[in-house]
């Protein structure tokens, strides 16, 4: 065991018995035994074990085993995230984010994009993009945004839709290659902290949970917010792993009838739907009448043209509910257009 451990490349003073602890408690929270999982992690992660921190963060965010204390869970987030602990850093940056203290998110969710957490990738893309909390940087942004998608982001696809009409050629080119370079560094690391192959590595112990709605985009490129998964996420039993943990993409919408209903405006109605970030109103309005053109559906609705620093949002409206906005994008998405509902 100690030999096995000092291969995995994990520190020579953590004892064995902790680590047992640690697998113990992930076999009885499997087995629906919550109370004795928490039991098992609690004194490795009072000893700081970076894992068992972070399983208490899940335990009481959940509610699992303990009473369900959101400030609880984010001291035991905040601890793991110190150790250098990739999914505890995405899970406190994202809550973070969420809760409007951008720069201190920024800073969790900067690590845990160097260590390829998609999530954070996402956020730090869009960061650099739009120069919000991070100073301005294309290509940067676009290797981010490249690598969320990738690994399943569904809202990535999105943005990069967006990037691809605004950021020129040879920046976008020098944020394939820096992507790549990411990939590669990535891997590297998994062979070098012995997450690919260690099986007391408990670095996916319990799944990562954030709140259901990925953190909103800053400024230009606007990324529907994901869709809320069914169930909570489950403990996953420690297992090798070749790339970073998976990432639940937003759920599909209902693909589109070929008998393109007539999308109704709605007066007083506070949805509205994206079609778009333009370098000019001029531009935003070309788009318009091509996409409305191609979209008999939204010829009723009302184009608006929002200006968002440098760029002009085209966007459509007034509609009476997320359903409908859903309705006129697929109507939208079917004649080859990107598009996406504006919450009130």
């Amino acid at each position: 065991m100690r030999a096995l451990l000092i291969g995995c490349g994990l520190l020579a003073t953590i004892a064995a018995p902790a680590l047992a602890g640690v697998k113990e408690g992930v076999d009885a929270w499997l087995a629906g035994d919550y109370p004795k999982a928490v039991g098992e992690w609690r004194i490795p992660a009072q000893n700081g074990d970076a894992d068992a921190q972070f399983n208490m963060g899940q335990a009481y965010k959940l509610g699992r085993g303990v009473a369900a204390d959101q400030a609880i869970a984010m001291d035991w987030y905040r601890k793991a995230a110190m150790a250098n602990h990739e999914q505890a850093q995405a899970v406190l940056g994202l809550t973070l984010f969420q809760s409007g203290q951008r720069d201190e998110a920024m800073t969790w969710l900067k690590k845990a994009a160097d260590h390829g957490e998609p999530r954070a990738q996402y956020v730090v893309g869009t960061a650099y993009f739009n120069g919000d909390s991070l100073p301005k940087d294309w290509a940067r942004a676009y290797a981010l945004m490249t690598r969320a998608k990738a690994a399943g982001v569904g809202a990535a696809s999105t943005s990069l839709a967006q990037m691809d009409l605004l950021i020129p050629e040879n920046q976008r080119q020098a944020g394939l290659s820096l992507a790549r370079e990411m990939e590669r560094t990535e891997k590297l690391s998994m062979v070098d902290t012995g997450t690919g192959s260690s099986p007391l590595t408990m670095r996916s112990s319990v799944a990562p949970h954030v709140a259901s709605n990925t953190p909103a985009p800053i400024g230009q490129v606007n990324v529907p917010p994901s869709q809320p998964s069914a169930p909570p996420p489950a403990i996953l039993a420690p297992a090798p792993a070749t790339k970073p943990p998976a990432v639940v993409a937003p759920a599909v919408k209902p693909a589109p009838v070929r008998s393109q209903p007539v999308i109704t405006p709605a007066p007083g109605g506070s949805w509205r739907i994206q079609l778009g970030a333009f370098s000019s109103e001029a531009a935003a309005k070309a788009a318009w009448a091509r996409i409305s053109g191609s979209a008999a559906s939204i010829k009723s609705l009302s184009p608006s043209y929002v200006t968002a620093g440098t760029f002009t949002r085209l966007q459509a409206g007034p509609l009476a509910s997320h359903a409908t906005a859903d309705q006129a994008c697929a109507t939208v998405k079917a004649g080859g257009s990107a598009c996406f509902p504006v919450a009130p």
